[in-house]
């Protein structure tokens, strides 16, 4: 599985914006997806996850009620729809592939990952 994180960008705080994450292959629906993120100086922390069929998610609590994860298996995408941001959510965002579902995971748990894209939050 191949993927390639989209969408990030600069914006003020309080603003909305949303990541896609596109992966090649037909077992795209076989994987539960996450998104981490990595700000610098900082480890790579989990943000989101979302199960195979979409029936499930989880959250970091940092962004809970703030962020949505999604998928849209026919399109072979994942998102996350990312709403009231704060400066500290500033970072690198990455999307990964795993074929066991973690309400938290790990980086060392994913099995695939794709290049980041950036997101900035002005204050």
């Amino acid at each position: 599985v191949q993927l390639q994180a989209s969408g990030g960008g600069l914006v003020q705080a309080g603003g909305s914006l949303r990541l896609s994450c596109a992966a090649s292959g037909r077992t795209f629906s076989s994987y539960a997806m996450g998104w981490f993120r990595q700000a610098p100086g900082r480890e790579r922390e989990f943000v989101a996850a979302i199960s195979w069929s979409g029936g499930s998610t989880d959250y970091a609590d940092s962004v809970k009620g703030r962020f949505t994860i999604s998928r849209d298996n026919a399109k072979n995408t994942v998102y996350l729809q990312m709403s009231s941001l704060k400066p500290e959510d500033t970072a690198v965002y990455f999307c990964a592939a795993c074929r066991r579902y973690s309400s938290y995971f790990l980086s060392n748990d994913m099995d695939y990952w794709g290049k980041g894209t950036q997101v900035t939050v002005s204050s």
